[in-house]
C-alpha cells in the first residue's frame, strides 16, 4: 500500500482545518457573555445534532428503525445525549428481535 502525496496533503489539510475550527471555538467564547438565552441555545445544539443524525435513518428504512428515532426524540428531550442513544438502540434491538 502506497500513500499518494496529494492525499496525505489532503488529511492533513482537513485535520488542520479540524483544529482550527475547535480551538477558534473555545478561544472565541473567552470573549462571549453568556446569559441564559444564549445557555439555552447552546444546551439545544446537542439533541439537535443528534435528531439530524437519526433523521434519514427514519425515513429510509423500515418500521422499527422509525419507532427507534422517535423513541430517540422523545428521551433526548429529557435525558443526557448518551442516554437517548442507549435508549434508541434497545428500542430498535428490541423491535427487531420482536420482528418488527
Amino acid at each position: 500500500m502506497t500513500l499518494d502525496s496529494d492525499i496525505f496533503f489532503a488529511i492533513l489539510a482537513m485535520a488542520a482545518a479540524t483544529v482550527f475550527t475547535r480551538v477558534s471555538g473555545l478561544v472565541l467564547i473567552r470573549h462571549v457573555e453568556i446569559d441564559e438565552r444564549r445557555r439555552t441555545a447552546i444546551d439545544a445544539i446537542p439533541p439537535a445534532v443528534l435528531m439530524a443524525v437519526i433523521a434519514p435513518t427514519a425515513f429510509a428504512t423500515g418500521w422499527a428503525e422509525t419507532l427507534a428515532c422517535a423513541a430517540t426524540a422523545i428521551a433526548a428531550r429529557r435525558l443526557p445525549m448518551l442516554a437517548s442513544v442507549v435508549v434508541g438502540v434497545a428500542t430498535v434491538a428490541l423491535l427487531r428481535a420482536a420482528g418488527l
